[in-house]
């Protein structure tokens, strides 16, 4: 049988760990990205989720805000929920890091790749986020947040939409970030969104079967193999 909802008490207790959790985050100085960066972006979201999505790392809008996914990425990831029947508000959204890794370029502040050392340095908050969550099923956006899950090997165009074992035996879910769709043009973006329209698919039908009878997760096992979600790919771009 699926866990039984939290009670209110729970939920408040969930919500007090996640908050202290955000000061600590707030105050961290481990990297030098932590004095750099605007305001740190802990996440947001239903502290009890079944759904957890996880991203990269924070952009120049991010920074600026305190919030994980605004900007044109966030529309998009907020309509790739609605597409399976999920208010933003009902899932969790956060990030591998929790600071902007950034270099200046003349006078322009640009987006880098996290070091393996920041990712190092900031796992410890995203291992306790999923502790204090506890989601029935993770989302992983993108190559560089799929391998923080699943090793340095991960090749998201060979191995996206299948079902893998994350942290605490949490069945995960990889499918391509949405700032790398919105990059697409012509064909290539056609083939991207049936792509991820198939990922989302198999994540509403595996939601749906852990609230009767959870089945083990089978590493590996392509998302094709799930029962069929939604029919028709609604137009999400």
């Amino acid at each position: 049988m699926s866990e039984r909802e939290p009670t209110l008490e729970e939920r408040a207790a969930r919500e007090r760990a996640l908050a202290q959790l955000a000061r600590t985050v707030e105050a961290c100085r481990k990297c030098e990205i932590g004095y750099s960066r605007t305001k740190s972006v802990f996440g947001e979201g239903d502290p009890c989720a079944h759904l957890m999505c996880v991203g990269e790392g924070p952009g120049e809008m991010e920074d600026a805000t305190g919030r994980p996914f605004v900007g044109r990425a966030g529309e998009l990831l907020t309509k790739m929920l609605s597409a399976i029947g999920l208010e933003r508000d009902e899932v969790y959204i956060c990030n591998t890091i929790k600071c902007r890794a950034s270099y200046r370029e003349g006078t322009k502040v640009r987006n880098r790749a996290p070091t393996p050392q920041e990712l190092i340095n900031c796992r410890p908050y995203l291992d306790e986020q999923i502790a204090i969550i506890r989601p029935q099923v993770i989302l992983a956006l993108g190559a560089p947040a799929a391998k923080s899950f699943l090793g340095p090997a991960f090749q998201i165009t060979r191995m996206r939409g299948r079902w893998y074992e994350g942290p605490h035996g949490i069945p995960l879910m990889v499918t391509f970030h949405p700032a790398y769709v919105l990059r697409q043009g012509g064909m290539a973006l056609t083939e991207t969104k049936r792509l991820v329209w198939a990922d989302l698919k198999a994540v509403r039908a595996r939601l749906d079967q852990l609230e009767s009878a959870p089945e083990p997760v089978s590493e590996g096992v392509p998302s094709g193999a799930q029962p069929a979600g939604p029919p028709e790919q609604p137009t999400l771009f």
